[in-house]
């Protein structure tokens, strides 16, 4: 479970996972497809077809406050988009 850090649950995710049999994850930089692979397969007990992973770098962010501008910088992760094989599928809603 060091591998996954969290599923990702957005609205594109979502909809990808209906029409196209993909889930998404946030994973540490680094791992490698054939890591998350067999990690996603082990946990959630599914077949996994391909893996494409992507790293998002850091943003500057700056916010205006009364004592001044407050500058910083939002973190940089790594996410997956797996796809499963035909008839498989992952319920992240089942555990609430």
């Amino acid at each position: 479970m060091d591998i996954l850090i969290k599923p990702l649950v957005t609205e594109k995710m979502t909809e990808q996972s209906e029409r196209f049999n993909r889930y998404g994850f946030v994973v540490r930089k680094d791992a490698n497809k054939a890591q998350i692979k067999k990690a996603v397969e082990s946990l959630y007990n599914v077949n996994v077809v391909t893996v494409n992973t992507m790293i998002y770098g850091g943003k500057s962010k700056s916010r205006y406050t009364k004592s001044g501008v407050i500058t910083g910088k939002t973190n940089s992760f790594k996410k997956a988009i797996v796809t499963l094989e035909e008839g498989d599928s992952i319920d992240f809603y089942s555990n609430i």
